[in-house]
């Protein structure tokens, strides 16, 4: 068997109906337009979203201005009053805080936010800190750190 030996099955393939060719073909004149209107014409029928003239919905919703977007960092974020229970003159990252089982999950870089009191010195390495934590922490007698 080869390829050029597949012919469709007896009787699974229909003739094409002819349509237009006169009145004794049964779909003669109209070919099953009917008789009036755009869908009778030749090239008849509108584009996709079309409604009839009236402003269509692709057009009535605003657009998103300023595309593609700058991705957003991601961060595993954790404030200062969780850093409290630690001893002093610990150093804090990332991975110490997943040891010590304050963190449980986080594949991202570490933020430290400025929730909370802080009352040990602690040495912290971080992506990054908002103001307040960084104030927070120095003035504990601490120091931060930027780290990737």
């Amino acid at each position: 068997m080869r390829l050029h030996d597949l012919k469709p099955q007896v009787g699974s393939k229909k003739r094409a109906r002819r349509v237009g060719r006169g009145i004794a073909a049964g779909q003669g004149a109209s070919a099953g337009l009917g008789m009036r209107g755009q869908n009778s014409r030749s090239g008849g029928g509108t584009r996709p979203g079309f409604e009839g003239g009236q402003q269509p919905l692709y057009r009535r919703l605003p657009k998103l201005k300023g595309f593609p977007l700058a991705p957003h960092k991601k961060y595993t974020t954790i404030n200062v009053e969780k850093l409290a229970s630690l001893p002093a003159d610990t150093e804090v990252s990332l991975e110490s805080l997943k040891e010590v089982g304050i963190l449980t999950s986080g594949k991202d870089p570490l933020k430290v936010l400025g929730n909370g009191e802080l009352g040990v010195a602690l040495k912290v390495k971080a992506a990054a800190f908002t103001a307040s934590a960084r104030s927070k922490i120095e003035a504990a007698g601490g120091s931060c750190e930027i780290s990737r």
